[in-house]
Order: C-alpha cells, then sequence, then structure tokens
C-alpha cells in the first residue's frame, strides 16, 4: 500500500430516482440494491481500499448519514467522516477534503469516487487507477477516468478527446452536457466520446492549485480554517462557514476551466446506477426480460418490468411491459421506465 495514496468517497446524494427505497433519511448508497451481500458504500469502499490504505479514505456525507456510514464502515474511524452540515455540491466538500489531505500529506495522490457505482471488473478498476496516479505523480495533471459508451444514453454528460491522440491518457477538448439523443448519437458515431462518470484523480497540490486560479473565493473560505483541520477546532469551522460555500459541481468549478484536464479511457464495465432502468440491467432476468428483486410473482403478458417488494407480498401481474413496480412500507410505485427520470420531480413535491 502506498501511504501517499487518498481517496475521498462521496456518499451525500439522495438518490431520489430510487424512490421509494431511496429517500432522504436512507439513501440508496446505504442499500445493498443489487442482492448481493453488500450495500453499495461497503462495496465502494471494499474496492479502493484494495490499494490505498483503509485509514486514506476519507467519506463525505451529509452529518445526518453520520451513524449509518459508521455502522457500515466499521473500520471507518469518526475523523474519517467528513460531515457536510449543508448541500452544497460537490466542489466544495473537495476543496474542503483536499485542504484537509495536504495539511496531512502535502505529497498525497487522490481519487474522488461516487460511493453508489457500480464497477463489475475491480481488477480493471484497480489498474486503471494505478495508472492514473503514476500518471499524476509525474505531470501537473487533472484527470478524469471516461467510460466507453455502449449506447446513445442521454442521461450522462460526455467527455471529448482528441481523435488524433494515440497516448493512452489523452488531452480532453471539452465536457459536453447531457445531450439529447440525435447528438448523443453523433457523439458516440465519431469515436472520441466518453461517459464522464464522474470519478477524478490528481495530486493534492495540482486540484488545491486549480481552485486557487479558478475559485479563488472559495479556496479563500476554506483556506481560512486550514490551521484547524485535523483539530478539535475544525468541525466548528466548517460548521461556521461551509454553508457559506457556492453550489456549485466541481465539473462547473474546475474541469471545464482548466487546460491539464487528461481522461483515461476506462477498460472496465459502469454503470452510474443512477435510475430503476440503469439497476434493470445488471439484476439477472427472467426469459422475458423481467427483474424481479426479494419478491414473489406471478407474471403474465409481462416483460421488461422490474419488481422490487419487501417482506413476503405476492405480486401478480398481467399485461404490463417496460414498467418500475416497487412496494415499499406504504407507498406502492407503478411507473413506466421510459419515465423514470420524473420520478425525482415527483418526490420533490410530496416532501419525502
Amino acid at each position: 500500500m502506498n501511504k501517499n495514496y487518498y481517496a475521498i468517497l462521496m456518499a451525500g446524494g439522495v438518490g431520489s430516482r430510487f424512490w421509494p427505497v431511496s429517500t432522504t433519511e436512507f439513501p440508496k448508497q446505504f442499500h445493498d440494491m443489487l442482492g448481493s451481500g453488500e450495500t453499495l458504500i461497503q462495496k465502494t469502499f471494499s474496492r479502493l481500499s484494495k490499494l490505498i490504505p483503509a485509514e486514506n479514505i476519507l467519506i463525505l456525507t451529509n452529518e445526518k448519514y453520520n451513524d449509518l456510514v459508521l455502522e457500515q464502515l466499521p473500520m471507518v474511524k469518526q475523523e474519517q467522516v467528513l460531515l457536510e452540515p449543508a448541500m452544497r455540491n460537490t466542489a466544495p466538500c473537495i476543496l474542503y477534503a483536499s485542504l484537509k489531505i495536504k495539511k496531512q500529506n502535502p505529497e498525497s495522490l487522490m481519487v474522488v469516487a461516487p460511493s453508489d457505482h457500480w464497477i463489475e471488473d475491480e481488477v480493471a478498476f484497480i489498474e486503471n487507477l494505478r495508472q492514473s496516479f503514476d500518471f499524476c505523480a509525474k505531470e501537473n495533471a487533472l484527470m478524469t477516468l471516461g467510460i466507453q459508451p455502449t449506447f446513445p444514453n442521454t442521461g450522462y454528460g460526455y467527455i471529448e478527446f482528441d481523435k488524433l491522440d494515440e497516448n493512452p491518457i489523452k488531452r480532453v477538448s471539452h465536457f459536453r452536457e447531457k445531450p439529447d439523443y440525435a447528438t448523443a448519437k453523433e457523439f458516440i458515431e465519431s469515436g472520441n466520446f466518453l461517459w464522464n462518470g464522474g470519478i477524478f484523480i490528481w495530486s493534492v497540490k495540482a486540484i488545491i492549485e486549480a481552485f486557487e486560479k479558478f475559485q479563488p473565493q472559495m479556496y479563500a473560505l476554506f483556506l481560512k480554517g486550514y490551521e484547524s483541520y485535523n483539530t478539535n477546532a475544525e468541525v466548528d469551522f466548517i460548521n461556521d462557514t461551509y454553508a457559506l460555500a457556492e453550489n456549485i459541481s466541481i465539473d462547473y468549478a474546475v474541469m471545464e476551466k482548466a487546460d491539464n484536464v487528461y481522461v483515461l479511457p476506462a477498460t472496465f464495465d459502469w454503470n452510474d446506477l443512477g435510475t430503476w432502468g440503469s439497476l434493470h440491467e445488471k439484476l439477472p432476468k427472467d426469459d422475458y426480460n423481467n427483474a424481479v428483486v426479494n419478491a414473489t410473482v406471478i407474471l403474465e403478458n409481462a416483460s421488461n418490468n422490474i419488481i422490487r417488494t419487501e417482506g413476503t407480498k405476492l405480486i401478480v401481474i398481467d399485461g404490463l411491459n417496460d414498467y418500475i413496480i416497487v412496494d415499499k412500507d406504504d407507498v406502492l410505485l407503478i411507473y413506466p421506465k421510459n419515465k423514470e427520470q420524473e420520478i425525482k420531480s415527483i418526490v420533490s413535491k410530496i416532501n419525502i
């Protein structure tokens, strides 16, 4: 294990598109969504700890999830759990964690990874991560792992790289917002676009320099507490200061502005598990493409559905195709898969 390797594990999201299983009180990263015997955050921590010392993995989450993190990751100490007192997207929490790491080890290299993604080939993931660390140890680079697109997905951002670049790690030309279907099709046909999987690698020196250059106000805000980091005074500083930071993603804050951004096309299978439909892709299915989780079912004239229940309730379905059927506590969701992105807006209306 290299003591200069660190990880920031992002675990503060709500996963509202997975309602009613994922709620603000118990988000999807703390669920065993795949029926594997491990929750998503447990699988991610285990994967990262194959290369990174467990004590160098920091978990960034909302303060309301502190007990869940410590319960599901008993090997983690309280000081490894960085609690956000307010929801402020990814840039502020990455800067906060980076300054903490710099104070502890200014020579460190770090990966930022979501806690709720699915990666099947963990050997390939670790090899890609090691390759990225080696590159960032030599170059002043902000790196990301780009995912090979398999179809014109309109739910992901895309990374464009130079077509003529024959190096394994390629310089990024542009970050592209979520496209419409026709544009996504053009991206894939062009051959030099990758999905943005939200996994970033850099030296602590490179990312802090980038924040200082592109987000000077945010940098100055968090630098005020530098002497308090890794001491008993840190929590009070963060509680008093964090909500003053701009609500902005790392993509907008830094990555789209910097000219030293590189991408390694990943060699592992990946799924962001962002919706019921993406979960359906990764679950075992019957002859009619129905995925059934924790349910006893009788299905007639039913295909391409995902069905999930709790307890021993029998589910009988006839004539439904391409639907999400989820029964949890006092909520029953029966919803067309092609409208799954709208579940998030429904959740906001009912204030769950």
